[in-house]
């Protein structure tokens, strides 16, 4: 099995691209998707989020606005809420890993492959890139999102020349959806060639 890391900066199309390799039957490991789980209703690390950071969880889950305004701007928060989702997130990858452990391909998706060190624990890596111009255009369009919020994001996030100049593999989201398809497909016949699937 080879196991291809997927990342990029926020507005580059990541979840496009990981649907895409799922349309191809790419088994896809969703890193965000099982936050959401472990901190929805019900989610196991509700109470522990709730313990260390009072007031941010609701029984609909951890209210994310809340808890980002809580370790946002304070380092240590931060680490100390890493320090309860890494490890859980780790144990559900590794979960998956098993349930796929006969696919010659496997994608995580996984939003900060670099800043979390997770690029340590794949085969190859890919990565998703836009123009700048597009980024922007695209997240500043979503409810909610200033300029200011988004540049903060980005100050926390690797630059994406520095993703593209680490990745195995870059597919470029500023064109058409049939030209980024065309790039996933040349991605895993590369990759699954390379395994003799």
């Amino acid at each position: 099995m080879i196991t291809l890391g997927l990342t990029g900066s926020i507005g580059m199309g990541k979840s496009t691209v990981a649907a895409m390799f799922a349309d191809e039957g790419v088994p896809v490991f969703d890193a965000d998707a099982v936050v959401h789980h472990l901190q929805g209703p019900g989610g196991r690390l509700v109470a522990e989020i709730e313990a260390h950071f009072p007031d941010t969880t609701s029984e609909l889950g951890v209210d994310r606005t809340m808890l980002a305004e809580a370790v946002f701007a304070d380092p240590e928060a931060l680490a100390r809420l890493e320090s309860i989702v890494h490890p859980a997130v780790g144990s559900e990858r590794a979960n998956f890993l098993a349930r796929h452990a006969d696919a010659p391909l496997v994608l995580l998706d996984v939003p900060l492959l670099f800043e979390t060190g997770g690029w340590e624990h794949v085969d190859k890596i890919a990565v998703v890139s836009a123009p700048a111009d597009v980024q922007r255009a695209r997240v500043l369009a979503r409810p909610g999102m200033t300029q200011a919020r988004f540049e903060a994001i980005l100050a926390k996030q690797t630059p994406d020349s520095e993703k593209r100049a680490r990745a195995d593999f870059v597919i470029p989201t500023g064109g058409t959806l049939e030209s980024t398809r065309a790039a996933v497909r040349a991605v895993i016949a590369c990759l699954v060639g390379a395994a003799g699937g």
